[in-house]
Formats: C-alpha cells, structure tokens, sequence
C-alpha cells in the first residue's frame, strides 16, 4: 500500500489544495506531514485548518515551534540585517493572524512519527532545526538513521527534495584489554538505510517552482518523488495583500533553492 509525505507547506494555500487533490487522484488516503505549516506564507489558518480537518498526522517543524515558543527558538542566522528584520516581521504577523485553537493545534504537535522501522521527522532525529541535506557527510548521515533505530528516515526542512541509500556502511571498534595491553579490532556492518526528503509544497527552493511530496510504497520500499504545478500567481497576490515582505513572494516564483539567495547564496541555518 502506498502512502504520501508532505513537508513544509508554509501557509502556501493553493499548493497545498493541489498536493492533497494530486494525492487524491492516486487514491491514496494514508498522508504524512513532516511539518511547517505555517511561515511566509499568507493563509496560516487556511492551511492549519485543512490539516486539522483531513486529520493528517503530522510532526512539528521548526517554524511551528517558533510560533509557539517565541521568536528566534531557532537561533538560526541571517545573512543580513534585512532578512532578519523579515523573518521576524513574518514571524510577529503568523502568530497574530493564527487562532488559538490552531496555536494550539501547532504546540500539541509531536517532533517525530514512528511507524515499525520508518521514522518521520522534520529536520532530523535530534532536532527540528538540523538540516540534513543531501551531501551531508556519509558517516554522519548514517548515524542519524541508525542513531533513531530506523531503517528509513523521512524529512523535510531543506525544501530540496531526495533519496539517499546508505550501502555498505561499516564501523570499526578497537577494544583495548587492560589485563594483557593487547588490543583487538572489530568491525561491525550496517545493513542499508535511507534518507528521503519530502522536499517542499508551500516554498520550493530545488530550482523549480512546482510543490513537491514523496510516495512510498509500504510492500516493495519503492520511493517515488512527485511535482505538481499550482497557480502560483494567486499565492503572491494573497503575499503581497497581507503586508508581508514582496521578497517573499518574488522568491516563490523564482523557486531559488536558499530562501536568500537573490542576496546571500550561502545562507544556511547554523544550529
């Protein structure tokens, strides 16, 4: 049986309505959220509402904690003055415009799903802000996997969508005797594991301005990711109404893969 994975929709209304209807099409009916529903985007309700009354599971991002906790709960860096003063701008006015019961909604969230040996996260195992990204170091990929007891590891938060197979890892261990001074080395092997990032459906950033989510097939393992085009125009249109920061809907239609890259190609969270 097939299921979907969903992961930062980001207020983005129209993407997430042509997700849920391309899912829908296919029949399938069990969906994933690896969270951030809510940030730059300009219909938090709408979209936490949607999840709400479709009851789909889903995992606390980073920007859901955010709005709960505070501002800056992340730590992450700016590349500039500027996109920090918008950040928090986008940040002050999600938390105005978000009911109470969806603040709620957001703060009873768990930060990880187990099913069997699937594990579905945001950022990562140890935190909703750690991005994994797709050239992360082997070994320290591997050790997120393993680390969670999982055989796949879902994601999302860098909004660039993956699959990752880790094959033929191995770990050497050297065992030092005390009695004699002898030692002995053991080597342990891993079977496979895999990372898959669900990408982005509210703010994609891999080069390309569809949404983005994953199928997975629970029989065979077979991952599948998927791109839907949406009307586009409607979200920055609505962007632009609600006051908040053009950059934000310039960057949408460009689909860049960092949010700053029109300033800082660099820009990366740092936690």
């Amino acid at each position: 049986m097939k299921h979907a994975v969903i992961s930062c929709l980001h207020a983005n209304l129209a993407a997430v309505k042509a997700v849920l209807n391309d899912i829908d099409q296919q029949g399938i009916d069990d969906i994933t959220c690896l969270g951030d529903l809510v940030g730059y985007g300009p219909q938090p309700n709408e979209v936490v509402d949607l999840v709400r009354e479709r009851a789909i599971a889903s995992c606390q991002g980073c920007w859901d904690e955010d709005i709960i906790e505070g501002l800056n709960a992340c730590e992450c860096s700016y590349p500039s003055q500027l996109a920090e003063k918008r950040g928090h701008l986008a940040h002050e006015w999600t938390a105005e415009q978000l009911t109470n019961i969806n603040k709620n909604f957001l703060a009873s969230l768990p930060t990880s799903i187990r099913r069997d040996r699937i594990l579905f996260v945001h950022g990562s195992p140890n935190s909703q802000h750690e991005y994994l990204l797709p050239d992360m170091n082997a070994f320290a990929a591997l050790e997120r996997v393993n680390k969670a007891g999982a055989d796949t590891l879902f994601c999302g938060h860098t909004h660039q969508p993956y699959v990752r197979e880790l094959k033929n890892g191995t770990i050497r261990v050297r065992l030092q005797n005390t009695s004699n001074n002898n030692a002995e080395e053991k080597e342990i092997k891993l079977p496979m594991r895999k990372i898959v990032n669900a990408g982005s459906v509210g703010e994609p950033r891999h080069g390309s301005t569809n949404a983005t989510y994953v199928t997975h097939d629970d029989v065979t393992g077979e991952v599948e990711i998927k791109e839907v085009a949406y009307d586009i125009r409607q979200t920055c249109q609505a962007i632009i109404d609600a006051g908040l920061p053009p950059i934000f809907a310039w960057r949408l239609s460009h689909g860049f893969e960092f949010a700053e890259q029109a300033e800082d190609a660099s820009h990366v969270c740092e936690r």
